[in-house]
Order: C-alpha cells, then structure tokens, then sequence
C-alpha cells in the first residue's frame, strides 16, 4: 500500500470534520443533562424541506427503504457524514469525504466507531458501482445511508450531515481553547485567498476557531499526516473536557446555535435527548477502519485508482465480530480515561492501525 499513501493524502479538512462530528455527538450529552432550556437549539438541527441540503432527493427518498425506527432498546447506528460545500449552490450536495458510523448497543451502553474509506468502489442503488462517498451526491442522506449500511450489513437509523467550517464557530463557541503548539508551524496555502494560510508559533496560547483550524491542518513536516493525526487526537481531547466543563454546560444553548446553520440531521429533539440520556454512561468499546487493510484490493475505475473490498461478506462478518466483542468481559488491566474511551493496549493498538492506513487516502 505504499504507492497509496505516496499518491494520495486526506484532505485537511477532513480531520477537521472528524473532530467537530465526535463533539457535536458530545453535545447531545450535555442537552440531556441541562433539560428544557436547550430544546428549541436542539431543534434546528433538524431542518425543514425549505432548509434542508436534501429536499430535491424527496422523490428518491420514496423508492429507498427506510430502517425500522429505533425504539430505544435495540442497537442504533447513526451515521455522521462531513462535505466541503463551498462554491455550490444550495441545491447542489458536496460529496461526504468523512463518513463514520456510531453503533451503540443501549444493554452494554458500548459503542463502536467505523470510519468508511471514501474511495471504497460498491454498488449504489440506482446508479451502479461507483465511490461510497458519491452516494449522498447521487441520492441523498437516505441513499447513503442504504449505501453505507448494505456495505457494513447494518441498520443505519440516523445521520448528521456537516460542513467543516461549523469546526472554527465550535471553537469560538466555547470561548477558544488553551493548547501547546509544540513547534513552529508555517505553510502558504494560495487557494481560497490565503484564507487558509497557517502561522503559529511554538508554545502555550489560546487558539480561536481560526488558529485552531491552522492547528489541526499542519502536516508539512517529516511525518505528515501519521504527526497530524497525533496532534489531532490530542487537540480533540483538550475539546471534549473544556465541552464537559461547567462553563459548557451552562452556555450550551448558544454552542448549539452557533453550529446550527453547517449541521443537519434527522434526529427529532425527543431522538437526541433519548440518545443523550443513554450517553451519560456510554463507552467507546472500539474504532476500526472499513475496510479492514487485509481487506481490500487495489482497483481502478475510469483509469483512477479507487478501494475494492475482497470478499464483502466477510466484511459484514468483520464488522459483527468487532460488536460482538460489545458483550464479552474487559480484559484485565483495561480502564478508561476522561472520555469513556477504552485505553487497553489492543485498542490502542487497533486504532492506530485504523490511522496510519487511512491518512494514506
């Protein structure tokens, strides 16, 4: 897989989007915690047809089966899906380039996180073989949706669709974040007018959404995107506990709005607070990549390289042997940290796998 990781990278926006995703799941938590007050924000997420990016897929939406609702019991799998909208009319729908899936088990409250490869080649109902992350483009959040959980043998019940500027009015929200930057970074980005441009300097500072965003960009060093990735995990965390503080909680009404107009979903408010609820004692039992390494193929389709799966019944089977494990006993010496996520040495040592090979795409 060498050649791949030469020839393409992840955009930067794309971890960007990652962050953003897992806090904003993060917020429905706290909603729950603080009651009333926060319901009339929680309910713009979910946009009316006049707002919403998917209103001109209606039609297709008739012909694609929608999963049984979630009754509040049984699993629930929510897929959160991240785009680049700028330069395209309100009609027109980014490809999803992020697109992990939540799949949390109410009994254990364990959940599991997959993140889709976007040059993973399937079929697309109605429109042939084609790049996962094409389907939303093609056909919506519900085709995506279908396309995603046909390829992951799953139920996809919910979404959350963004774009990665809602990550800098995040930051912003909370009030900007307190974070050593641990080396000078600098790189000229000429696209977009220089808006884009990174200069930080080595030290302890307080990032707004625009430094922050220059932050967790930066891969122009000996590594790249394996010491982004780092950064990244670690910059998120220092997120999530400044999300989790009193002042957060507090001022959660405005966060909500503040990420309002780069966030769509079709969880109800009554879905979210339900999440939220079940949320308070949820733990990450795993973060796997789909496909697998040992699963795909190289491929090329129109002459451009894109990801095959070997066999795709094995990677149904893959993915309900990782929750499977949801029920077994923790092997000794596992523990938690701050978040509620696993820190035994397989996890870590799954995840990053899961990192190294996708900051290849």
């Amino acid at each position: 897989m060498e050649a791949r990781k030469k020839r393409k990278r992840r955009p930067w926006w794309m971890w960007s989007l990652f962050g953003l995703l897992i806090v904003v799941a993060g917020l429905f938590v706290w909603a729950a915690v603080y009651g009333v007050g926060v319901y009339n924000a929680l309910d713009g997420l979910n946009k009316s047809d006049e707002e919403s990016k998917f209103t001109q897929f209606n039609d297709q939406d008739s012909t694609t089966a929608e999963p049984p609702k979630w009754e509040g019991t049984e699993r629930v799998n929510i897929l959160l899906m991240g785009g680049d909208g700028r330069g395209l009319e309100k009609s027109q729908v980014a490809r999803s380039d992020t697109m992990m899936v939540v799949s949390i088990d109410p009994a254990t409250k364990k959940a599991h996180v997959f993140s889709v490869l976007r040059d993973t080649y399937v079929d697309i109902e109605g429109h042939g073989k084609g790049r996962i992350n094409t389907a939303v483009s093609l056909g919506g959040e519900r085709l995506a949706r279908t396309t995603i959980g046909n390829l992951l043998g799953l139920d996809i019940q919910y979404y959350l669709y963004t774009e990665f500027e809602g990550f800098k009015s995040l930051i912003d929200a909370i009030g900007g974040i307190d974070f050593y930057v641990e080396k000078d970074m600098n790189y000229v980005d000429n696209a977009d007018g220089n808006r884009y441009d990174i200069h930080l300097k080595q030290g302890q500072q307080h990032l707004d959404g625009d430094h922050a965003l220059q932050y967790v960009r930066f891969r122009h060093d000996a590594m790249s995107d394996f010491t982004r990735t780092e950064r990244q995990r670690e910059f998120m965390q220092a997120v999530a506990s400044k999300i989790m503080s009193g002042w957060s909680i507090v001022h959660i009404t405005d966060i909500i709005k503040s990420v309002s107009p780069y966030i769509e979903t079709n969880l109800t408010v009554e879905d979210m607070l339900k999440l939220g609820q079940l949320g308070l004692g949820i733990t990450v039992a795993g973060t796997e990549q789909v496909p697998p390494m040992d699963m795909i193929s190289e491929d090329n389709a129109g002459g451009a390289a894109v990801i095959g799966i070997k066999d795709e019944d094995k990677l149904r089977q893959f993915v309900q042997d990782e929750l499977a494990k949801d029920t077994e006993a923790p092997a000794d010496g596992t523990s938690t940290d701050g978040t509620g996520t696993s820190t035994d040495s397989s996890t870590d040592s799954s995840s990053s796998t899961s990192e190294s090979s996708s900051s290849s795409n």
